[in-house]
């Protein structure tokens, strides 16, 4: 493999008839990543390229994006490690399309909001323990980035507009195991739907893609049991109908 490598970018700009991509040329170094390249390439080459990122290292989900085909982290995908001369860079699926490799994560979020699982919330203290000087109230946050690699992964949320999705099904189920005041019958309610929990077919595709192991699959899987059990319940509780 050369010192160069070429990368085909994804383009797209509002009024275009279509996208295509474009060809650039990149050195990368024994560390360099897709985000090192694609903002080297903003800065010295086009600088009318648009993408996402922020924290470059894996804490944001800023910067999530197709490689070679498949749902990544631009900040920690090593260019050389991909282990080919050219390498061909998309916007994630299944997500309304901006700009390049720009995506709107408005629904995404929608979904997330929907389920009543705050990303970002107060954080209880250990008994006995303080807040540091200077900090009003520490923070706790989840361990879903947010990046919707898990959309752009799922098979199902290729086909059905109307589907959850696994980041707010992985939300509910959290809900569902540590509440904090939230409406876990509402949450439940919204999970047990057939563009729900029940639209999934079990491809653990978002699983495998999830860039922080929040392993969403297994969370529909927990979800599914709990509704069950929630289903069977209810129909124990109704009244027996005298003489049956």
């Amino acid at each position: 493999m050369s010192d160069s490598v070429t990368f085909r970018v994804h383009r797209f700009k509002q009024g275009d008839a279509a996208s295509h991509h474009d060809s650039f040329e990149f050195e990368p170094g024994p560390r360099s990543t897709v985000l090192d390249a694609l903002t080297a390439i903003r800065r010295t080459q086009d600088p009318t390229l648009t993408l996402r990122h922020s924290c470059f290292h894996a804490s944001c989900g800023t910067c999530g994006m197709k490689v070679n085909g498949r749902e990544v982290l631009a900040c920690v995908t090593n260019v050389r490690e991909l282990g080919t001369g050219e390498v061909t860079v998309d916007p994630l699926d299944n997500a309304p399309l901006v700009s390049d490799l720009v995506v709107d994560m408005g629904p995404f979020f929608a979904r997330l909001n929907a389920v009543e699982r705050p990303l970002v919330r107060e954080s209880e203290l250990v008994p006995g323990a303080h807040t540091a000087s200077g900090i009003p109230q520490p923070l706790r946050y989840e361990d879903c980035i947010e990046c919707g690699i898990c959309i752009s992964a799922c098979p199902i949320a290729a086909t059905d507009p109307e589907y959850l999705g696994p980041a707010a099904l992985a939300a509910a189920d959290r809900v569902r195991e540590e509440p904090r005041g939230g409406d876990v019958p509402f949450v439940l309610g919204l999970a047990d739907d057939p563009h729900g929990a029940w639209r999934c077919h079990v491809a653990f595709e978002c699983s495998e893609a999830c860039p922080s192991n929040v392993d969403p699959a297994g969370h529909i899987m927990q979800l599914r049991r709990s509704l069950i059990g929630r289903r069977w319940r209810a129909l124990l509780a109704q009244p027996v109908e005298a003489g049956r």
